[in-house]
């Protein structure tokens, strides 16, 4: 297993981010959610309002998000990666939901603008400047 990465520019610079198959959603589940709801859920976080789940969208849902797994393996105590994504993706007018697990962080964003966040992380990875396009 590679070592962690805790510095921020060093967790910027190794983040390879990658866009995974699959479309999500987020949605609460009230106390007492039988199992079946629960076996498919990607992420999950208890809140005084109940269970946020990250769940597969259906054909229907208008809201869905796609993955982006950055594949530094990213301390939990290391400062500045999600900082660094997070400008990014909003100079960009890119919405975007992070979830830090154990060993990478994976970014949220709306499907219609996967394609676009994957290319302003590959660049911010480069070390290249992103910023909005001029209208």
């Amino acid at each position: 297993m590679a070592e962690r990465v805790r510095d921020g520019s060093e967790m910027v610079r190794q983040m390879s981010p990658r866009l995974l198959a699959g479309r999500y959603v987020f949605r609460t589940l009230e106390d007492g959610a039988g199992q079946a709801e629960l076996s498919g859920a990607l992420g999950m976080f208890r809140e005084d309002e109940g269970l946020s789940v990250i769940v597969e969208a259906g054909p229907d849902d208008a809201d869905a998000y796609r993955q982006i797994t950055l594949d530094v393996h990213s301390a939990l105590d290391g400062v500045g990666l999600t900082a660094a994504v997070s400008v990014t993706l909003a100079e960009l007018n890119i919405t975007s939901n992070v979830v830090a697990a154990n060993h990478h962080d994976h970014i949220f964003v709306p499907e219609q603008m996967a394609e676009a966040a994957l290319d302003a992380l590959r660049r911010l990875s480069r070390g290249e400047h992103v910023n909005r396009e001029k209208e």
